[in-house]
């Protein structure tokens, strides 16, 4: 059985996670595993798909960075796949690991991904720290202590913490900190 998995960091990037499912439909996937979260945070739903799959299926992703934030990551889910008796299928590469050369290249390319991630995120810092000596950076603007009024108001009104933060958009941990200060 080919068990599919896509993934976007945001729920903005539709076209990207649309692009994804279908991809994963044409590629025969009878079950696909979706979610909009960001990489580092938990994945629930990549998680489900591991424990779903069986000895003799196949995990399919469209694309290697949909799957695993780092090399270590990436080994660690094939290592996991591979110990389910299944094996993991890259469509954009082309690869299959149910072979030895695709073992091989997933962790060839698995390293070269994570290398051209370091390097761009080493570029942005540059970036930033050339933008923030010629005063053209400022940072993201704090959104929760710009609504620290209307917090407090809330708060007074007898909501919680948590119907505050669904009300203002912002995180629940936020609130906690507006009304705090």
């Amino acid at each position: 059985m080919k068990v599919g998995y896509a993934r976007t960091s945001t729920t903005d990037q539709t076209a990207g996670f649309e692009a994804q499912l279908a991809e994963l439909a044409q590629a025969g996937c009878e079950k696909v595993f979706s979610e909009q979260v960001s990489s580092v945070g938990p994945r629930v739903h990549l998680e489900a798909a591991l424990d779903y799959i069986r000895e003799g299926d196949a995990l399919v992703v469209s694309k290697l960075d949909r799957l695993a934030r780092s090399t270590q990551h990436l080994l660690e889910i094939a290592d996991r796949v591979n110990r389910k008796g299944a094996h993991l299928q890259i469509l954009n590469l082309g690869l299959d690991t149910s072979t030895a050369t695709g073992k091989l290249l997933l962790t060839v390319i698995g390293a070269i991904g994570q290398f051209e991630r370091e390097i761009m995120l080493e570029r942005q810092r540059e970036g930033i720290t050339k933008a923030k000596t010629e005063g053209k950076y400022k940072g993201r603007a704090p959104t929760a202590r710009a609504k620290t009024a209307e917090a407090c108001a809330l708060k007074a009104q007898g909501l919680g913490a948590t119907q505050i933060a669904q009300h203002l958009g912002i995180g629940r941990a936020s609130v906690y900190r507006v009304l705090a200060g």
